[in-house]
């Protein structure tokens, strides 16, 4: 697995998972490898490790055998469930060691603010500025929830900070359907800063660029 870890959106969702858990496993994940050379352990471990503490950290709990057999299912798409072998127990202890070594290595600081909740506002004011029909018309926020998401295949959420990349990926969705808002010319200053006062535009290209780098980067992965 390259640095982008993919995988947590899927075997996430197949486990039920809240997308705030998800997130939460993605930084830990983008976390700890920024500490660790990603050469130095199996990243596949790290990445069941990170969902299994990223579910006690989010209060959403997941059982290690689901863990294993979800992603082995979703590595090894025409393998059988795992049988409850040694195998499967040197797997499970595995994880629960690797669990560990990740809290130790970032210092049991595994909590993060994400975007969602800054995001979740944003669209509701954004929504009650446009007419209904511009609204209606273009999918900005399924479009903006969309980036959000594939913000966490890169570390975009320990670089900045989470209202930054909530309006980053609103700007973009914006910019993608040529949607504008209303009285902007007029207006003494844009309206993202009207949600974020220390945000520049700077900033959100940075933000912007980063993601789409994210997106150019996991083309090219095989």
């Amino acid at each position: 697995m390259k640095h982008s870890p993919a995988c947590f959106l899927s075997v996430g969702v197949k486990l039920g998972m809240r997308s705030i858990p998800i997130a939460t496993a993605c930084a830990i994940y983008h976390k700890f490898f920024c500490e660790i050379d990603l050469d130095a352990y199996d990243p596949y471990l790290v990445a069941m490790s990170s969902l299994y503490l990223a579910g006690k950290v989010e209060e959403q709990h997941l059982r290690t055998r689901d863990i294993i057999n979800v992603s082995n299912r979703y590595f090894h798409p025409d393998s059988e469930p795992l049988e409850l072998d040694s195998r499967f127990w040197e797997l499970r202890d595995s994880i629960v060691q690797c669990e560990l070594l990740v809290l130790r290595v970032l210092r049991f600081q595994v909590s993060f603010q994400h975007p969602h909740k800054y995001l979740l506002h944003y669209l509701v004011s954004l929504k009650n500025w446009l007419n209904r029909y511009s609204w209606q018309r273009s999918p900005v926020s399924i479009t903006a929830w969309a980036l959000l998401r594939d913000s966490y295949h890169g570390g975009l959420c320990l670089r900045f900070q989470a209202q930054h990349i909530a309006v980053a990926v609103l700007h973009l969705a914006l910019q993608a359907y040529g949607v504008e808002v209303p009285a902007e010319a007029e207006a003494e200053k844009p309206w993202w800063q009207v949600f974020s006062e220390d945000l520049t535009k700077p900033i959100i290209d940075n933000i912007v660029s980063d993601l789409i780098q994210i997106y150019t980067m996991d083309t090219e992965i095989p």
